[in-house]
């Protein structure tokens, strides 16, 4: 099983949005900055996001994205999702074919797996990785390094 980097980076930059959240509207320029990931993939994965209701965005001076609920609200498997990324662990892409259009021995074993892996990642929300010590200690170093939030004022 392999998670790319669209996953990778979908859930990156939503727990970046919602650690950043306290403060209004955050821009993509500043996520990307603290997460060194491209302002044009951001803008890809976000437009996504969208469509799948998880974030809202805000126009004008000041605007950026928000969380569409609560981020206990929001599964990394939703996320994952959104972005159209697949956990799959099976080599036949869940089609049956991997063997001159049969399903292998194994087949229904790593489709069995996928399921287990979605689920494990739906019991997972934004909120629980918030809440985790590791995340805010890394979260306060992207920030002082970034040079985007002040030291003092960090409220994660």
């Amino acid at each position: 099983m392999k998670l790319t980097t669209k996953g990778r980076y979908a859930v990156t930059a939503m727990l970046d949005l919602a650690l950043h959240a306290y403060d209004g509207p955050v821009a993509l320029a500043d996520v990307s900055r603290r997460q060194g990931i491209s302002l044009s993939y951001l803008e890809q994965l976000f437009s996504k996001l969208k469509q799948g209701a998880l974030v809202k965005s805000i126009r004008g001076p000041g605007g950026g994205y928000v969380l569409s609920s609560a981020s206990d609200t929001i599964s990394i498997a939703a996320i994952i999702d959104a972005v159209d990324e697949s956990i799959d662990t099976t080599k036949c892409r869940e089609k049956g074919d991997c063997q001159k259009g049969e399903k292998c021995l194994t087949h229904h074993l790593w489709a069995d797996l996928t399921l287990q892996i979605h689920a494990f990642l739906s019991d997972i929300t934004l909120g629980d990785l918030m809440n985790k010590r590791e995340v805010q200690i890394t979260a306060r170093r992207q920030n002082e390094r970034s040079g985007l939030i002040a030291t003092e004022s960090v409220k994660i």
